[in-house]
């Protein structure tokens, strides 16, 4: 068998491979259009740039494309956009090289986060572009040996090689350049993008078939406000406990693997309906044991260190020692000097909140400065965004913003005032809150609920031109066993939900205090 032809037997596998994984995956159409998005913008970025030997864009795209949403889509927008940029190109049979070096930038940006945090800084992020071009470079280089040497000794190896390294060099010296302009911007575009996306939709449980579910809907409809209010906690705090595992913790949905991410969801509504989550057991095992055995596998983003350390205090667990952690020293640590938490509201806004509830005061100098960024985000509408400033204003984030200022002393500042008039004016006709824009669904109106209550606005009396108010959108999602549903259209009852529209339809922001134990 020839160099040629065992090289594309190869490459052929792991093109195989890769773009399997991407189809196990079961990526959602959103997910699916944000990738086929990338691979167009890498594309370009390759093709507009060509007139400059060996600098483009595409590596940069294609790594954060993997840094953030892992890396079946880095793998997958790399290869797709070699395969599409050489339709400008030409095809031939540098392509499948192409493709596999590309698409293991992706799965390098993944291996990236997964061993370094995705709260790298701009430098770091920079350094890994660069490295990946020189990468690129050795890949493509051993592609030319293999293809067009002849005889395939080291000597002419070192030739291409040496022939190659000015070139490799631009492609590195231009990654590094470009992600030091627009990584960083990139990076908070796609954060904003998975956090959306990072959610596995599962069935909903038997128990809420049609008729049960219609049922639920009715009697969350016309029951007294007082009697629906308080029944709909119960059954979801009900349904929480029986889809707790017997290792203390919770996965997406009744059944499945315990995750940090929806045990530490769950363990913040328990505690807003008044249920210790050091309480709720089985086998013998609370949740917070659960948080504290698998705190090994707490990644470095400051999203699970923030959600671990409000969960760890609502059961009065200590966050200072958590498998040999300190959670709440690593979180000041990262703390910028502009007072931000990785440069975003909504990441600054957790961490306040995290802090607050580990006992900082507001006086402190950490919460002060962190709020006076938040409070210098607000938009001109008087919502916020995600990112920050100048992007279009969001209920979730605005509910996130307005706890965390009020968790900071500045409840009844003009930007609290203004930020939660936003949110009134942004109520859908059906009492819900969307995103933005459109549909309204459990998530939003939650955060919605909490931010007008940590402004110290009645949530059941906002109720834009006479509709339904937000606490009667939430009611009427509840299912007969408990479980509450993403919005009125869909029958999937992730857990996440579950516990974060219980904490809204128990009166409460996010829990800063310990819940009370039996």
């Amino acid at each position: 068998m020839s160099w040629v032809l065992a090289s594309l037997l190869v490459l052929g596998l792991a093109l195989t491979a890769g773009f399997g994984w991407y189809e196990r995956s079961h990526p959602s159409a959103r997910v699916l259009a944000l990738v086929a998005t990338l691979a167009a913008l890498a594309a370009l970025g390759r093709i507009a740039f060509a007139p400059l030997p060996s600098v483009k864009p595409t590596t940069d795209i294609v790594l954060l494309t993997g840094y953030v949403l892992g890396g079946a889509p880095g793998f997958a927008v790399g290869a797709v956009a070699a395969l599409a940029s050489n339709l400008f190109f030409g095809q031939g049979p540098w392509t499948p090289w192409q493709m596999v070096a590309w698409g293991g930038a992706g799965l390098f940006g993944a291996a990236l986060a997964q061993f370094g945090g995705r709260e790298l800084g701009r430098l770091a992020l920079a350094t890994a572009c660069a490295t990946a071009g020189l990468a690129f470079g050795a890949v493509m280089n051993f592609s030319l040996w293999v293809n067009y040497s002849g005889d395939h000794t080291l000597a002419k190896l070192g030739v291409v090689f040496a022939g190659s390294l000015p070139f490799d060099v631009a492609h590195a010296v231009g990654n590094a350049a470009f992600c030091l302009a627009f990584g960083p911007a990139l990076v908070r575009a796609l954060q904003r993008f998975r956090t959306r996306f990072e959610v596995t939709w599962r069935p909903a449980p038997a128990a809420a078939g049609l008729a049960a579910a219609l049922l639920a809907l009715i009697v969350a409809l016309h029951a007294p406000p007082s009697t629906a209010h308080a029944a709909a906690p119960a059954r979801s705090v009900a349904y929480l406990e029986r889809a707790q595992n017997s290792d203390g913790g919770l996965g997406p949905a009744p059944g499945e693997r315990s995750t940090q991410l929806h045990t530490g969801w769950a363990a913040l509504g328990l505690a807003a309906a008044g249920r210790s989550p050091r309480d709720v057991t089985r086998g013998g095992r609370s949740m917070v044991d659960y948080i504290r055995a698998n705190a090994a596998a707490l990644k470095g983003d400051l999203g699970e260190r923030t959600r671990t350390i409000l969960a760890l205090r609502a059961a009065g667990a200590s966050a200072r020692r958590v498998g040999g952690r300190d959670l709440v020293a690593e979180l000041l640590r990262a703390q910028e000097r502009n007072g931000s938490f990785a440069g975003r509201v909504n990441t600054t806004a957790f961490a306040l909140l995290a802090l607050r509830a580990a006992g900082r005061p507001a006086s402190s100098a950490a919460v002060r400065d962190g709020a006076a960024f938040i409070a210098g985000q607000a938009n001109a509408d008087g919502g916020f965004n995600f990112a920050g400033r100048g992007g279009s204003s969001g209920a979730d984030d605005t509910g996130a913003a307005l706890q965390a200022l009020a968790a900071a002393g500045r409840r009844r500042s003009r930007v609290v005032r203004r930020a939660a008039g936003w949110l009134e004016a942004h109520q859908n006709s059906d009492g819900g809150f969307a995103l933005q824009a459109g549909t309204s669904n459990a998530q939003s109106t939650a955060w919605a609920i909490q931010g007008l209550i940590a402004a110290g606005r009645k949530p059941g009396r906002v109720r834009r031109g006479g509709s339904r108010s937000p606490l009667g959108y939430l009611r009427s999602l509840v299912t007969a066993s408990g479980a509450i549903r993403y919005s009125r259209t869909s029958t999937q009852t992730p857990v996440w939900v579950t516990a974060q529209a219980l904490t809204a339809l128990a009166g409460k922001a996010l829990p800063l205090r310990p819940a009370p134990r039996r």
